[in-house]
């Protein structure tokens, strides 16, 4: 009887807490439209691309570990307050970067420390929560939820644009942060768990640990004593340091490689952001269909194949190179779409926060190996092309990864965890 007014009760809350943390991405998925700062935050301090790309590896670096923190503190606390403080501090930073004019170490602060650490703990929020929202459809309302910090770059990418042409790149933080933190501390505000024992009406648990999940709940400690956990970890660090220095520099290299105005090439921030949106619902989507593992082993092949392409075709036409770029990018997001439920799948839904919010450390340094690798290649060669073979080069090896990978087996130093959880 309890369980089924938990049912109704929460069948409603669902859909809103949804519409909510779509919201919350869409603010905290901005940051993707970096590209679009980094030609004129490059003439305004007179330092290299690398110097200035650091401020995003930053960004990315911190969000990684933050949203761990953040899945600690939800455990404790709800997801409520660690959402407000994410929007607070999201906000901050950005705005505080309007305050960098001179000073490129500020920028880092700002704009990578504090905004950073805002975004990672406002990421993970919606994650987590969603997935015990609807763990009738894992894959579906992960991609739904990530989709939207996909695409959060589509509309701040042209906002972006025209405030920097308009009133310049720092005016620019300033408005955007303020805007950041009303979206994400208003969506926050919806944030909350589902009441106990939650069931979908006419949904029953799979507990048989059968075909691509385990059937068991693993608490943190339990899912770092598995090689599984270690393998996520690098299908994770593997995708995004490929996707992301594609993302990091998507503006520059529509310039360089097809030879169009800045105009056009902030373009291709707009159209990759679409990719990188529809890519994280898409894949999820397939993932329920044919398993997370083979969504995955095929999205490298596949960005392996178009990232040797890509100087070639590129540079012959920049509708070919806004393609072969909408696909990889879609296959990066793509990744961050399914490996919440892969997670679930694997280690159980009731530590998720906890478990995902460790594993997205590999976000972490996937973001700051990405921009770093292409940026010193362009530094010392001022050429694409040797970059997009390394890349393909790691996507084939990160296919391996995803061929070899199998649900873990319950040890029985997690059987008594899980089963406690479940209680």
């Amino acid at each position: 009887m309890a369980s089924q007014a938990a049912s109704s009760s929460g069948t409603g809350n669902r859909v809103i807490i949804a519409i909510a943390g779509v919201v919350m991405q869409v603010a905290l998925g901005a940051v993707y439209a970096w590209s679009v700062f980094r030609e004129a935050l490059t003439e305004q301090y007179g330092a290299s691309v690398s110097a200035v790309n650091f401020t995003f590896s930053i960004t990315i670096f911190t969000l990684g570990f933050a949203a761990f923190a953040g899945g600690l503190w939800m455990a404790r606390s709800g997801p409520r307050i660690v959402a407000l403080t994410a929007g607070v501090l999201y906000g901050l930073g950005i705005f505080l970067a309007s305050f960098a004019e001179s000073s490129l170490t500020l920028l880092y602060l700002t704009y990578g420390l504090i905004a950073g650490a805002g975004i990672g703990l406002g990421y993970i929020v919606p994650v987590a929560t969603l997935i015990k929202w609807f763990p009738d459809k894992r894959g579906f309302i992960t991609g739904i939820a990530v989709a939207g910090f996909g695409g959060g770059a589509f509309a701040t990418a042209l906002v972006a644009k025209s405030l920097v042409a308009s009133s310049g790149v720092f005016s620019a933080f300033s408005i955007l942060g303020i805007i950041y933190l009303v979206m994400v501390v208003g969506g926050g505000l919806f944030m909350k768990n589902p009441p106990e024992g939650y069931r979908p009406p006419g949904w029953e648990p799979d507990t048989g640990g059968s075909g691509d999940a385990s059937g068991a709940d693993y608490d943190l400690g339990g899912a770092l004593k598995t090689w599984q956990w270690f393998a996520l970890w690098a299908l994770l660090f593997l995708n995004v340091t490929a996707g992301i220095a594609i993302i990091t520099e998507a503006a520059p290299m529509a310039s360089t490689i097809a030879g169009v105005s800045a105009t056009v090439a902030a373009g291709l921030v707009s159209i990759i952001s679409v990719g990188n949106a529809l890519g994280r619902f898409f894949w999820a989507w397939l993932s329920d269909a044919i398993g997370r593992k083979w969504v995955f082993f095929t999205m490298f092949l596949l960005q392996a194949v178009l990232l040797v392409l890509l100087p070639f075709l590129g540079a012959a036409s920049f509708v070919l190179l806004a393609i072969l770029t909408f696909v990889i990018v879609s296959c990066y997001g793509g990744g961050f779409g399914t490996m919440p439920a892969f997670t679930a799948d694997y280690f159980g839904p009731t530590n998720v926060g906890k478990v995902y919010g460790l594993l997205l450390t590999a976000w972490s340094f996937g973001g700051v190996l990405g921009p770093l690798l292409i940026s010193s290649i362009l530094d010392s060669t001022d050429s694409y092309t040797l970059a997009f073979y390394i890349l393909a080069g790691i996507m084939v090896a990160s296919a391996f990864v995803a061929y070899i990978v199998r649900p873990p087996t319950r040890g029985p130093e997690t059987a008594p965890q899980a089963e406690g959880a479940r209680a």
